[in-house]
């Protein structure tokens, strides 16, 4: 594949401010830099979380089990027998 040269840089600037104005061309260059750099840091992220070890700070195999709304055994069910009332 043949090396872009001088001359087809200066064509396709040429073509580019002729399609877009000599205003958007800035404009147009700021966002595809905010999309590249966000691309590599979503890249750099990714790569961390797939490398980092997992911590047992906040994951769900240490904390203790939550009560069902389906458990028998639940302190918050009427001793009644009665179904619980949302407002008295």
């Amino acid at each position: 594949m043949p090396n872009i040269g001088f001359t087809e840089m200066v064509v396709v600037l040429l073509i580019a401010l002729l399609i877009f104005g000599a205003k958007r061309i800035p404009e147009i260059g700021a966002s595809m830099g905010k999309g590249i750099r966000e691309f590599k840091r979503s890249i750099s992220d990714t790569q961390d979380a797939l490398m980092k070890p997992p911590t047992n700070d906040g994951d769900r195999l240490n904390a203790p089990p939550q009560q069902s709304m389906l458990d028998p055994d639940s302190t918050s069910a009427p001793t009644s027998g009665e179904p619980k009332r949302l407002s008295q």
